[in-house]
C-alpha cells in the first residue's frame, strides 16, 4: 500500500528542506524527496546551494580573502608575515567538512522535525502522486494532499563552450569549487555574481582572471552609480573585466583552452588554462512532472504559479529557482515558508514582498542592495531624492583598513519613503538587512536619520545616507 502523506516536497535546498520543516511543525505528516549524492558518493540534503552553490563558494571566499590578507594587507597595521604557503588541499578540505556539517544539520532537523527522507528522484504524477525513483532504479510511489515542486535549477549551457566537470578544462561553478591546482590563467565566461565571486577566489590564490562578459552594463540589475565603483574596485585588484564580449567557439589544445570571442574592435582569441562558464542558471525541471500531469510551464521553463505560488493544479505548489523571480536561497526560503503555513490554515503570511528581497554579492568589496534602482525610477517616473555616504568618511571603516565604497539611499522626493539601498563595501550583506527591515516596515528617510546609530561603528554610513537624502550629512560636505 502506498504511503500517504499530508504533503510531499520534491527538492531538499534552501525552498525545499525550509517548506518541509515548517509544514512539520504546521503537524502535517511530510516527507521531503532529494535525489543528491555527494563527493564522498553518499545521499545529501542541501540541493545546489548547500553542496556545490552558495555555501562552498563562501568558504574560499573567506579563505582565500585571508591569504590575500596576509600577502597584501597586514603590512599598514604594523605587521609583517614571511614565509607564506597556500595549501589549496586543506582549504578545499575545509570546504567540504563545512557542506558536511551544515547537510547532515538538515538530516538532523528532519528527524527531529519528524520530516521522512525519500531518497531518489521525484515525478508528479496525476492524482496527487509522486514517483520516486531511487538510485539503484527501485521505484516507489506515494500520495499527497498537497505536493510542493522545489527543484532548483542548473547552469546554462552555451554551444561555445560545453561543459565537462569530468575533465576539467571546461567547467560550471561545481568544477571551479573543486580545482585541485591554482590555475595559471582562468577564462570566464559571463561576470554576473557567480563570475565575479569566483574570479575573486582565484585571483586571490593566484590565477590571472579573465572575465568576458556579452552585455555592455556591468552588473546591470544594481544601481549604476554602484555597479561602476564595483568594476573600479574590481580592476584594481587585477580582474581583468571585459564587456561587450561574445564568445563564439572554444577548443582544446596541448596548452589548455583557445577562446575565440567578439568585441566592437574585431575577432580576437586567447589561450586559458581552464575555462569557466557562468552565464547564468534555467529552472531544474528534468523528469519532474508525467505529462498527463497537466502542470503548466511558462518561457524558459519556469512552472507557471500565481501570487501564493500555487500551480494550476489544487494542492500542487511551486517555490524556489523553479518559479519566476530572482534566484536566490533566501526568496526561495521564504516562499516556502509561505506556502507551509497557507496550506495549514494560517493566512497571515499570504504574499511575499518581491520588492524588499536583499541582493547580495560577496566579493571584496561586498555588494548589496535591496529595493528599487536609481534607473529603475527614472525609467518608471517615480520623483525621488538621493542620499549618499562614503565609507572612507567612516571612523571604524577607517580602523579595519576597509574605508572603500559608498551607502546610497533613494527616498520619494514627496512622501520621503524609502525607495532603495544601495550598498558597495565592507560587511555590505549585514548592513543592508537594516534597509530590508526599514523598507518592509514603510519607514522613510527621516526615520533613519533620527534613529540612534552606535559609534564607531559601519552602520552609521547608512545614517549619514538618509541625512545625505536632505543635505544634512554630518561628516561629509553637502553638496
Amino acid at each position: 500500500m502506498a504511503k500517504t502523506y499530508d504533503v510531499v516536497v520534491i527538492g531538499s535546498g534552501p525552498a525545499g528542506y525550509v517548506a518541509a520543516i515548517r509544514c512539520s511543525q504546521l503537524k502535517l505528516k511530510t516527507a521531503c524527496v532529494e535525489k543528491w549524492i555527494n563527493s564522498q558518493g553518499n545521499p545529501a540534503l542541501g540541493g545546489t546551494c548547500l553542496n556545490v552553490g552558495c555555501i562552498p563558494s563562501k568558504a574560499l571566499l573567506e579563505s582565500s580573502e585571508q591569504y590575500h590578507r596576509l600577502q597584501e594587507g597586514l603590512d599598514i597595521h604594523g605587521i609583517h608575515v614571511n614565509g607564506i604557503q597556500l595549501d589549496l588541499n586543506r582549504m578545499m578540505a575545509r570546504k567540504d567538512d563545512i557542506v558536511l556539517q551544515l547537510t547532515n544539520g538538515i538530516s538532523t532537523l528532519f528527524k527531529y522535525n519528524s520530516v521522512d527522507w525519500l531518497k531518489g528522484h521525484g515525478k508528479l504524477l496525476v492524482d496527487h502522486q509522486v514517483e520516486v525513483t531511487a538510485q539503484n532504479g527501485l521505484v516507489e510511489v506515494v500520495t499527497a494532499d498537497n505536493i510542493i515542486i522545489a527543484t532548483g535549477s542548473k547552469p546554462i549551457d552555451i554551444s561555445a563552450a560545453l561543459i565537462d566537470n569530468n575533465q576539467g578544462l571546461i567547467v560550471d561553478s561545481t568544477g571551479a569549487l573543486n580545482f585541485r591546482a591554482v590555475p595559471t590563467t582562468l577564462g570566464i565566461i559571463g561576470a554576473g555574481v557567480i563570475g565575479l565571486e569566483l574570479g575573486s577566489v582565484w585571483n586571490r590564490l593566484g590565477s590571472k582572471v579573465v572575465l568576458l562578459e556579452a552585455v555592455e552594463d556591468f552588473l546591470s540589475l544594481a544601481d549604476q552609480q554602484i555597479a561602476r565603483e564595483a568594476l573600479r574596485q574590481f580592476k584594481r585588484q587585477g580582474l581583468d573585466i571585459r564587456l561587450g564580449t561574445r564568445v563564439v567557439a572554444t577548443e582544446k589544445t596541448a596548452n589548455g583552452i583557445k577562446v575565440q570571442f567578439l568585441d566592437r574592435t574585431g575577432n580576437h582569441e586567447i589561450t586559458f588554462d581552464k575555462l569557466l562558464v557562468s552565464v547564468g542558471r534555467l529552472p531544474n525541471i528534468d523528469n519532474i512532472a508525467a505529462p498527463e500531469s497537466g502542470l503548466l510551464f511558462e518561457e524558459r521553463g519556469y512552472i507557471h504559479v500565481n501570487d501564493n505560488c500555487e500551480t494550476n493544479l489544487p494542492g500542487v505548489y511551486a517555490i524556489g529557482d523553479v518559479v519566476r523571480g530572482p534566484m536566490l536561497a533566501h526568496k526561495g526560503s521564504e516562499e516556502g515558508i509561505m506556502v507551509a503555513e497557507n496550506i495549514a490554515g494560517h493566512h497571515g503570511h499570504l504574499n511575499l514582498n518581491h520588492n524588499n528581497i536583499p541582493w547580495v554579492i560577496y566579493t571584496n568589496p561586498e555588494i548589496a542592495w535591496v529595493g528599487k534602482t536609481e534607473q529603475t525610477l527614472k525609467a518608471e517616473g517615480i520623483p525621488y531624492k538621493v542620499g549618499t555616504s562614503p565609507f572612507s568618511a567612516n571612523s571604524r571603516a577607517k580602523t579595519m583598513a576597509s574605508a572603500v565604497g559608498m551607502i546610497k539611499i533613494l527616498a520619494h522626493s514627496k512622501t520621503d519613503t524609502l525607495l532603495g539601498c544601495h550598498i558597495i563595501g565592507p560587511f555590505s550583506a549585514e548592513i543592508v538587512q537594516e534597509a530590508v527591515l526599514a523598507l518592509e516596515f514603510h519607514a522613510s528617510s527621516e526615520d533613519l536619520a533620527r534613529t540612534v546609530h552606535g559609534h564607531p561603528t559601519l552602520c552609521e554610513v547608512v545614517r549619514e545616507a538618509a541625512l545625505a537624502v536632505q543635505d544634512r550629512a554630518l561628516h561629509k560636505i553637502n553638496a
